[in-house]
């Protein structure tokens, strides 16, 4: 019988509050267990909150103290993994008014359940340098992570090579073997010039190149299980499969074991062996891969499977009536970044990000813009929008409710921007962490010089429309789940009453039964305000249920455009139709 490489019993993961006299308990994860043999992926599926990063967080021991944490890992060749402090855990479980007062105690998931109280494994407590130094011997060298988001994973501050140079450090390569190793390691994970992409920062990379270099500091110490947390989140369809293809080629070629960690359980379906799929911290269901789809027990699995975006608002009426105005015209619109400066600051190279790009979207209609990462779509949000920096060069014609933005002087261009609202991929990120709701929605309004109960009221009328209850006014954005975190970003948006919206992947970092939500959210909000959405996704089957129109950029030319229903039937670019073909595998 194969010796399993990583071995999970019984893991449970509880939240502990103090409130009103009473220890109100939450479970985060529930009793999970599991066994991982060598050359296997496990994909670990759920919405947002089921528990799974918290679950594979535990194993490397980087959850917060605040969370008692109990069960039995065991990695091969190793031992058991500390994964907690379990001493001081159930220090605090036994201080709880000496636990004499069980009706103060509550379970959000199991009143019936009082085996919490002891821990369901109680090894020799171990100091916090102890402890500490066990995991520095697994973290990275036996188990490797590859984080969600790989531009706030990399150091800003670092260039790629160090970076790299630092796990290749830890993994005990010589000085002088680190280069060559660094650049071995970019080629593994398939990155044009691996020698140039050393001396860039992460933010001059592309999203797909980021997460390649997260891949390879990941690989840099050889580890023998890979924790890959949503690797392809905010990748494009065509990169998602790329990315998972080369992990999958990866674990076979070191003979490593991969824990998979997504919200898209038809994503995971080519890429993995076995699925646990979990739902608010409990197994829902748990088996093969090839049994689960074959015939899934649970409903929500059945859900998971799927998902029905619906059908775009009918224009078709409006597309005939000549009467209907243009909210946004952009003509011959190019954008070069300067590439190359000289001593004195002139501009030597220029890179051409987008080359004549032409938009014409009517008022209340939708144009989706997609393509791979690297492609422009961000930047050509922000040239509408006028955000690019001014070591960007942008000509061409841009109007917006038939005002040239260009032409704007700064203080104009302030009150102009309540007629151009943007919501960003990641609520949290754009969400500013020291003001509550009330302050994040209102704050466009008080720049305006609206009064206080005005805005009050707005605010509230706001949070009505994106159907969050008034109450959520005192909350901060770390007490929301992401899903309500971007609806508040949808609502600060709205509060100004614009006429188009920029949303630059505003699904991408939400689990699917999220999306289909926040979809249909933004479809409600377009018929009963009639607002024009910029939309920009890798996403193709979000753009089919939300936009009219399409445009398809690739390396920053516009290779195809047409209504909806053109681009998905009839695809007449070979780039436009291996997207259309990836988004329905």
């Amino acid at each position: 019988m194969t010796t399993p490489i990583l071995s999970l019993q019984n893991l449970s993961i509880y939240s502990t509050q103090h409130s009103a006299g009473k220890n109100n308990r939450q479970t985060l994860v529930d009793g999970l267990s599991y066994e991982l043999n060598k050359g296997e992926t496990l994909a670990i599926v759920g919405e947002s909150g089921s528990g799974k990063s918290l679950s594979c967080m535990a194993l490397l021991g980087l959850l917060p103290d605040s969370l008692s944490v109990y069960g039995q890992a065991q990695l091969a060749e190793f031992g058991e993994l500390p994964m907690t402090q379990i001493s001081q855990a159930a220090h605090n479980l036994d201080n709880l008014d000496n636990m004499d007062n069980m009706d103060n105690l509550t379970d959000d998931t199991n009143d019936n359940n009082r085996e919490f109280i002891q821990p369901l494994h109680t090894p020799k407590p171990l100091k916090a340098k102890q402890r500490e130094k066990l995991l520095q011997q697994v973290r990275g060298s036996r188990i490797g992570l590859i984080f969600q988001e790989p531009m706030t994973a990399l150091n800003p501050l670092h260039k790629v090579g160090k970076q790299l140079d630092e796990s290749l450090r830890l993994a005990g390569v010589s000085k002088k073997q680190r280069l060559a190793r660094s650049i071995a390691l970019l080629e593994d994970v398939n990155i044009q010039d691996p020698l140039g992409k050393l001396h860039r920062y992460p933010h001059e990379l592309s999203g797909g190149q980021r997460q390649r270099v997260m891949i390879a500091m990941a690989l840099a110490q050889d580890p023998d299980v890979l924790i890959a947390d949503e690797p392809t989140t905010a990748l494009d369809v065509t990169l998602q499969h790329e990315v998972l293809r080369l992990l999958d080629r990866l674990k076979q070629q070191r003979d490593m074991a991969m824990l998979l960690i997504s919200h898209d359980l038809n994503l995971v379906r080519r890429y993995s062996d076995h699925i646990i799929v979990m739902r608010q911290g409990q197994v829902v269901e748990q088996g093969t891969t090839e049994a689960i789809f074959h015939a899934p027990k649970a409903d929500y699995t059945r859900q998971l499977m799927q998902q029905d975006f619906g059908e775009p608002l009918n224009m078709h009426n409006s597309t005939a009536d000549t009467n209907v105005l243009n909210v946004l015209d952009v003509q011959q619109m190019s954008v070069k970044f300067a590439l190359q400066k000289g001593w004195f600051g002139q501009v030597n190279k220029w890179f051409d990000a987008l080359q004549h790009i032409d938009i014409h979207l009517p008022q209340g209609q939708a144009l989706g813009i997609v393509g791979e990462s690297g492609s422009g779509k961000t930047t050509a949000a922000l040239a509408i929008s006028r955000l690019l920096s001014h070591h960007a060069k942008v000509t061409g014609e841009i109007e917006i409710a038939h005002t040239n933005i260009n032409s704007l002087s700064k203080n104009k261009l302030r009150d102009f921007r309540s007629q151009v609202q943007m919501v960003f991929q990641d609520p949290f990120a754009s969400l500013n962490p020291r003001f509550n709701v009330l302050q994040i929605i209102e704050e466009g309004l008080l720049v305006q010089g609206v009064d206080k109960s005005k805005r009050l009221q707005a605010v509230q009328d706001a949070l009505a429309t994106v159907h969050l209850p008034s109450s959520f006014i005192q909350r901060y954005p770390h007490e929301l789940s992401g899903g309500q975190r971007q609806r508040v970003a949808l609502a600060r948006a709205l509060v100004m009453r614009p006429k188009l919206m920029i949303l630059d992947e505003p699904t991408s970092a939400l689990d699917s039964t999220t999306q289909v939500a926040v979809v249909e959210l933004l479809r409600d909000i377009q018929a009963k305000f009639g607002i024009s959405y910029l939309f920009i996704s890798h996403d193709l089957k979000v753009v089919k249920a939300l936009c009219q129109h399409i445009m398809v950029l690739k390396q920053g030319r516009c290779v195809e455009m047409g209504n909806s229903q053109q681009i998905f039937n009839q695809p007449q670019h070979e780039y436009t139709q291996r997207l259309v073909q990836a988004s329905m595998t």
